[in-house]
């Protein structure tokens, strides 16, 4: 039978990747590559970067298919996402059915983790329930840009006996959510932290976590939410895109600052 895995590759630096997903790598026979355009290049060519490195089986595949485009117009956000998984699982049964003999494997290269914020098994589940295609799939977990964050800033991401809440900047405009005291964010493309109006909250502020673009801020909230909005502009233009995260930090109850 067809095989699939959908493997994590970390967080942007080759060396997070996991031995199991190497060991992974090197079982696959054709690799599935979503082009999303000349900005984000450098994104398909790290992926080329971890195969040449860590694959000692020189036979695979790597098939590369453009990306489709989410309509940004839809007045419904989730609609518009819907719309746009069901555009990739058209496309990812095609290549499963075609580019596969029976006995092979495939494989998806997820940056980060393929659990955390990915559409990838979201759609290889909308592929199996279809049934025109059958194969079975494995998930090889990796290291994630809030795992990798955390790592760079040298803070643990809880407290004791506390949570983590982990949200998008879509949620947090809404506000900070009540009684969460430790807020991880990610795809903020708007900086919704700047809204954020609290004395006693501090951000660890990281993007391109982990490659030789890194950038790490970290401080009070308030002092800095306009500097880490002008230093993100300024690195998307310069890089064409943009991967970044943070977390939002109260300080303990009782302890806020004069």
């Amino acid at each position: 039978m067809k095989k699939i895995f959908v493997i994590g590759i970390g967080a942007g630096n080759p060396e997070y990747m996991t031995v199991q997903a190497i060991n992974a790598l090197n079982e696959v026979d054709v690799f599935f590559v979503m082009d999303k355009g000349r900005e984000k290049e450098d994104l398909v060519r790290l992926r080329r970067q971890i195969c040449e490195r860590y694959i000692t089986n020189t036979s695979y595949r790597t098939i590369e298919v453009s990306d489709p485009e989410r309509d940004r117009t839809t007045s419904s956000y989730v609609e518009g996402v819907k719309a746009w998984h069901d555009q990739r699982a058209a496309i990812y049964e095609k290549l499963i059915a075609e580019e596969l003999d029976d006995d092979q494997c495939g494989g998806f290269l997820v940056w980060g983790d393929p659990s955390l914020y990915d559409s990838t098994l979201r759609i290889i589940d909308q592929i199996v329930a279809r049934g025109v295609v059958t194969f079975e799939y494995e998930v090889i977990p990796g290291i994630s840009s809030i795992q990798a964050l955390a790592a760079r800033h040298r803070i643990s991401l809880n407290r004791i006996g506390g949570s983590v809440h982990i949200t998008t900047g879509r949620q947090l405009s809404a506000g900070l959510p009540a009684a969460m005291d430790d807020v991880a964010v990610l795809l903020d493309g708007e900086c919704a932290f700047k809204h954020v109006d609290d004395d006693d909250v501090d951000i660890y502020w990281g993007a391109y976590v982990g490659s030789g673009d890194e950038i790490l801020v970290s401080g009070k909230l308030k002092e800095l939410r306009h500097e880490i909005e002008r230093i993100r502009s300024e690195a998307r233009q310069r890089h064409g895109w943009i991967m970044d995260t943070y977390l939002l930090r109260k300080a303990p109850r009782g302890a806020a600052g004069g």
